[in-house]
Formats: C-alpha cells, structure tokens, sequence
C-alpha cells in the first residue's frame, strides 16, 4: 500500500478504470500532479482518481498533500469546476482564485506540489414525456448540447426519436438515472397529470410541463386536489421555458433548453428541483394512484371501467393498478373517478 492508504495504481490501469467508470455513468474526479519543487514525494504525472465517498485510487502525494486534493475534488464534483490546487510553504489556507486554489504545505520536508483536478460527470439525464413535435424538437437540441436523453411514451420509437434511448411506456416506473434527471412532460394533453404526479414525487433535478398558461392552473388544480405536496408543487415550472417569444416547435424547444441551462449553471432565479423525495419519505397521493409498470401492457383492447369505451392496451396512457389487475381508461378524467372509489365501477354491470 502507498502512504495514505491509496492503493498502487499504474497508469494504464488508472486510465482503464477511468474508462469503467464513464461507461459505467460514475463521476469522479481526475487528480494530476502537473508540476512539483522538491522534496516531494509525487512526482508530475502522477495521478489519482477521487470518488464522491472521499476514496482515492492511485498516488498524487502522501499525508499532507492526499487530504486537500480529496476535499477540493469533493467540492469540484459537486460545483462542476475544474481548479489548480498549490500547496507551498507561503501558500494561503484555502485562498482562491483565477481557478487556483493555495494551501500551505504541512508537512516537515517542505517542497511545492501543483496538483490539477478535473471534474468528469456523466452528461446530464433528461427524460421528455410525449411524441409531440415539441418533444421531438427538444431531444434534437439537447441530444446536441449534450444530455443523455430519454423519450418516454407508448408511441415512441426510434424513427422519430432517433437521439434518445427510447422507453414505449406510459409510467416513469423502471426508469434509473445516476443523478437527479431534468424532467419535461410535452404530451400537451396526452397523458400530462398522470406523468407529473409521477416525477414530482421523484428525485428530481428538474420538472417542466409543455402547456398554455390557462392548461397549465388547471394542472397544478388537479395535482393539487390529487393530494401533491404544495413544497413539491412549487419546484414545477408550468409553462416551462424562458419567455423568449417562442412559438414554433423549435423555439419554444430552444427556450426550455435555455431554462435547463440556467438550472444545470446555477442560474435560475426559481426552485427548480422538489428535492430528494425519496429520503423525505413521500409517497403517491390518494387521486393519483400507483402508475402500472411498463411491462404489463399487452396487445388487445380493454375497456374503460368508468365510461366503457374501448382502450388500445399498447398505446394507453391512463393506466392504474388496483388489487394486482391492471385497468386502462380513455382520459386523465375516468382513470382519476376510478382510483377515488374503485368499487362503485367495478360493481357496476357491464
């Protein structure tokens, strides 16, 4: 073992397990020493690989260079920014700026190290709800600006998607993202409450729905008399985007990957993420009832239980789950009748 408890590494093994973990969507954060006066123990080039438990991989210095680079790796996966640590008899304690950062060198040898540290996250997630041509536009754009983009819906597919990992359901059930994805529903209609109920009470970075100013109260209404938390209803931005007198497709795609941006940067002037929904114990409110998992859609028609209209099984998107059967409904409005008092239409006669 190398001082510090830092496992020994080479560096074509440390660029090997670099390589895991970006295919594996893990951040860490990549140390190297750039220049060095002596004593010290690292030499340039060394490098080591910090994880966000505080752990190292590799050498870049021993007892009183290893603690400083592993709490400014730390900070730089969670601020995203890249910085010059110096560690030198007249550094300061934590001085910053221009990007460098100064310590003073602890240690009774003396010396100077320059140790460079470089963020590598994995490319934000953004699931988009809905086939609209709105969707379509804004997997395009953020394809390019560089997100991981997913496109959720019963009638997706590739042809029209051709950017995004594609997921044929009606439900964010199943879906994993290694941060907090940004969320933006884009049915405008299709299957919007039953999509924002869902990621409003997910951990989530971000959560906008494509709708009018008039849609979008109407929305909030049913989220809120669905039972919503009024702390989680307040992270939703409806309309989403930034006003910048959109309206075509594409510009109106443009001003909601502007607001993503604002977000990712630390810009936004609002509450953008609901928190960690998870960790504060939030469940599913009463009217929304628990989404069906996206692998029990089947081919055939179903009936609606409350109107009695006939359901495609494949495309629906109103869908709730009552004592293990699966039902299918025409509207936001039967699915939400239907999950208040099941029983008033399941003993109704056919």
């Amino acid at each position: 073992m190398e001082p510090g408890g830092a496992a020994p590494a080479t560096s074509a093994s440390l660029a090997a397990r670099a390589a895991e973990l970006e295919a594996a969507g893990q951040p860490y954060a990549l140390a190297t020493v750039v220049a060095i006066q002596r004593p010290t123990s690292a030499r340039p080039g060394a490098r080591g690989l910090v994880h966000p438990d505080g752990s190292i991989e590799g050498w870049v210095g021993g007892s009183c260079a290893q603690p400083v680079v592993i709490r400014e790796a730390l900070r730089s996966l969670h601020d995203g920014e890249p910085r010059l640590i110096r560690l030198s008899r007249s550094g300061g304690e934590g001085r910053r700026g221009d990007g460098i950062v100064e310590y003073v060198m602890t240690c009774h040898s003396g010396g100077t190290l320059e140790i460079f540290v470089e963020p590598r996250l994995p490319p934000a997630e953004l699931w988009v709800i809905g086939v609209t041509p709105i969707a379509q536009a804004l997997v395009r754009q953020a394809a390019a600006a560089g997100y991981r983009v997913t496109a959720v819906d019963p009638l997706a597919d590739e042809e029209a998607f051709p950017a995004a990992v594609i997921q044929r359901q009606a439900s964010l059930g199943g879906l994993a993202a290694t941060s907090p994805p940004f969320v933006v529903v884009a049915s405008q209609g299709g299957w919007d409450e039953e999509a924002l109920a869902a990621a409003l009470l997910r951990d989530v970075a971000y959560v906008g729905l494509v709708a009018s100013p008039t849609r979008a109260q109407a929305v909030r209404q049913y989220l809120r008399d669905e039972g919503v938390p009024e702390e989680r209803l307040a992270a939703l931005r409806a309309p989403a985007g930034m006003d910048l007198g959109a309206e075509t497709p594409p510009e109106i795609a443009t001003s909601i990957l502007a607001e993503l941006v604002q977000v990712r940067r630390g810009r936004a002037s609002f509450v953008a993420s609901p928190g960690p929904a998870a960790l504060q114990g939030a469940t599913a409110p009463t009217g929304a009832g628990p989404l069906a998992p996206a692998d029990v859609t089947s081919e055939g028609e179903a009936l609606d239980p409350v109107c009695g209209m006939t359901v495609e099984r494949a495309t629906a998107r109103h869908i709730a789950q009552h004592e293990g059967e699966i039902y299918y409904f025409c509207s936001v409005g039967c699915r939400s009748r239907f999950v208040r008092d099941p029983a008033t239409y399941l003993s109704a006669p056919a």
